[in-house]
């Protein structure tokens, strides 16, 4: 549909869907991938598996210590509150433009959703595993490996679904506030210079 409406456009801000196909081939299939889109995909992996090592450790942590649970949610509470482009300014003032600054927002908002997740899977544990697993004197370790994870795995694993969309999100965000490279950026300097094909490209 898109295809033939666009067919026939005159229109700067929307060129027809041909234009922006062979833009985008141009832009992120063949020679100018690597500097922006790499750089990119590196961002927001590093900070999504930061966010689902501490998410999961520190849930699995929480989830069987009752105390500390107690004594860290309100702190998990208000941080999960938090919207996550409201905390880009203020990692700009303290960390600077460089990739620690985006690494640490996306692994920010990222580790939530894992959390949370994690601690609602280990209190779902069937106590009479947990029961088995003393009688046969498991170490923390076996109990670990053979019980917790396997039985938390679901909730782990959809904490993870939710997250990589909202580094996905947040890797554009911050690349349009600072930065001089990646797909936030490529997109956004488009716009500003009125570049419209490739603006629609670096959306796609």
């Amino acid at each position: 549909v898109w295809w033939f409406a666009s067919a026939n456009s005159r229109s700067p801000y929307f060129p027809p869907l041909r234009v922006i196909l062979s833009t985008f081939q141009k832009m992120w299939l063949f020679a100018d991938v690597r500097p922006d889109l790499v750089p990119s995909l590196e961002r927001m992996l590093i900070g999504y598996a930061l966010a689902v090592v501490v998410g999961v450790g520190a849930g699995i942590l929480f989830g069987r210590g009752a105390v500390l649970q107690r004594a860290f949610d309100p702190l998990v509470q208000f941080g999960r509150s938090l919207p996550g482009t409201a905390l880009v300014p203020i990692a700009v003032v303290l960390l600077g433009i460089g990739n620690l600054t985006k690494v640490t927002i996306i692994a920010f908002v990222c580790i939530f959703p894992v959390l949370l997740n994690t601690i609602d899977g280990v209190r779902s544990v069937e106590p009479l595993q947990l029961d088995v697993a003393r009688s046969f004197q498991l170490t923390r370790a076996q109990t670990l490996r053979r019980i917790l994870l396997p039985s938390t795995a679901p909730q782990i694993f959809t904490g993870m679904r939710v997250s990589l969309a909202a580094a996905f999100v947040m890797m554009v965000v911050t690349e349009m506030v600072a930065a001089t490279n990646g797909i936030g950026y490529v997109t956004l300097a488009a716009e500003e210079t009125l570049q419209i094909p490739q603006m629609w490209a670096g959306m796609i």
